[in-house]
């Protein structure tokens, strides 16, 4: 029998790929998306692999948002093997000039949605004593933070975080938990963000094909973390971040996210 993967945000980029991969090694997939009409497209080529395509439109950056996603596939009457945490979203400014219901989606979405979902599958398959979680993290929740994305960058950090807390809890009862934290990815995320304009994408880019084969090898060997799509300077900063004074480090990142006159 095939296994279901939950993968939410699957519209389109890496959520969109990931669902290409886990469709293509034979899982069957429930998608998850505010768009509708692009799930269904989606969903038209993923049934060429014969497998299992259900969708569900919903708002993950609303309150209950978890526990209301959390029933609708208790109605399917399906288990879930394997939960991608995908959805997500950043958001280009100073924080004090942002509204607050901005960041408080953001935050809803990024970390209080991933997180309920996790503790709402987990114990399933602790129960069972077999499955498989993935968080879409960042490399900026690597970082001391992100001026111009500071609650953006926060929100990845708590993702990393709250991943390597609960990889320890559950070691031994054969579910594993990873977190992916990829660099600049050609996904939208720079419009969606309004973050054209500035350096932050100006250097290479990596397609979320790639991205989404990594982080489903790395969620499939049970790796508790996983960075990907980085470029050469990248990894050299990542390498050197613990050692340089955060005054740096936030400076340059500034400079990379303000918006260029």
């Amino acid at each position: 029998m095939n296994k279901t993967a939950l993968i939410t945000g699957a519209s389109s980029g890496i959520g969109a790929e990931l669902a290409k991969v886990f469709a293509g090694n034979k899982h069957n997939v429930i998608l998850v998306a505010r768009r509708l009409a692009k799930l269904e497209e989606l969903k038209e080529e993923l049934v060429k692999n014969e497998v299992s395509v259900e969708t569900i439109k919903m708002d993950l950056a609303q309150p209950n948002a978890a526990k209301s996603l959390f029933d609708e596939v208790n109605k399917l009457g399906v288990s879930i093997d394997f939960l991608v945490n995908n959805a997500g979203f950043g958001g280009q400014g100073a924080f004090h000039e942002r509204s607050w219901e901005q960041e408080s989606q953001m935050m809803q979405l990024n970390m209080v949605t991933l997180a309920q979902l996790c503790h709402l599958i987990l114990p399933q398959m602790i129960n069972r004593g077999s499955g498989k979680l993935l968080n879409i993290a960042s490399s900026a929740g690597l970082l001391p933070g992100g001026p111009y994305q500071s609650v953006y960058f926060a929100t990845k950090a708590f993702v990393v975080s709250l991943t390597n807390g609960i990889s320890k809890e559950i070691e031994g009862t054969g579910v594993s938990i990873t977190a992916l934290c990829p660099g600049p990815v050609e996904t939208g995320f720079e419009k969606a963000a309004n973050l054209e304009g500035t350096n932050l994408f100006a250097g290479k880019t990596f397609s979320p094909d790639k991205v989404a084969l990594d982080g489903y090898n790395a969620m499939m060997s049970g790796k508790r973390q996983k960075t990907t799509a980085l470029s050469f300077g990248n990894r050299i900063g990542l390498f050197f971040e613990p050692l340089t004074p955060a005054t740096i480090g936030l400076s340059f990142i500034k400079k990379l996210q303000q918006r260029n006159e």
